[in-house]
């Protein structure tokens, strides 16, 4: 797979464990190293400023997506490639995955928790189609995919839609993650409902 453009979502929190920035930068190097264009929240904080400062510092490429009230309390990042503003958080979901290749989730709190829910169910209806990468640093997703398990031994989710995400422990393994994710399309929408 040809991977050109990958969505991130991570924290903005700047009160986060070591290891959790470790990843995040062995992360930027990869895309950098990769020319994987990064796109993602806008931030200037947290793992989100770490990775567009690292990939800019790499010489990659930064785009970042925010709504535009977020500018008034200056959480954007001023020096990316491209800053998109968009009118409402709801857009800024739709425009962050629209073109890319994959997506990657970091740790992260509710709004990660948000936009990576509501990708897999627009990919559950065959609506998103790209894989999907969930990064286990330091075992931080374990609740997720003991819950994501949980939906699928107790009927809310069928047994094709495990293939929906990938998860893997290091940076060093998204790549290959993404190049063997199970291809998937508009047909998901057969089998969305769990009968």
């Amino acid at each position: 797979m040809d991977i050109k453009r990958v969505c991130v979502y991570c924290a903005s929190s700047t009160i986060i464990a070591p290891v959790f920035v470790d990843h995040a930068i062995k992360l930027a190097n990869i895309l950098a190293d990769n020319n994987i264009h990064l796109v993602f929240g806008g931030s200037r904080t947290g793992l989100m400023g770490i990775l567009a400062d690292q990939i800019n510092e790499r010489g990659g490429t930064t785009v970042g997506i925010m709504p535009e009230f977020m500018k008034e309390v200056e959480w954007h990042h001023e020096n990316l490639t491209e800053m998109i503003w968009v009118d409402t958080m709801a857009r800024r979901k739709e425009v962050m995955i629209e073109d890319v290749d994959a997506v990657i989730t970091l740790p992260g709190g509710c709004g990660t928790m948000e936009e990576f829910m509501e990708t897999l169910s627009l990919k559950r209806l065959g609506l998103f189609t790209k894989p999907m990468i969930i990064l286990n640093s330091d075992n931080f997703y374990n609740p997720l995919i003991d819950l994501l398990e949980a939906m699928l031994r107790e009927n809310f989710l069928g047994p094709k839609h495990r293939q929906m995400w990938e998860v893997v422990d290091k940076p060093e393994d998204i790549i290959s993650a993404i190049n063997n994710s199970t291809t998937w399309d508009s047909s998901a929408q057969d089998f969305a409902l769990v009968d």
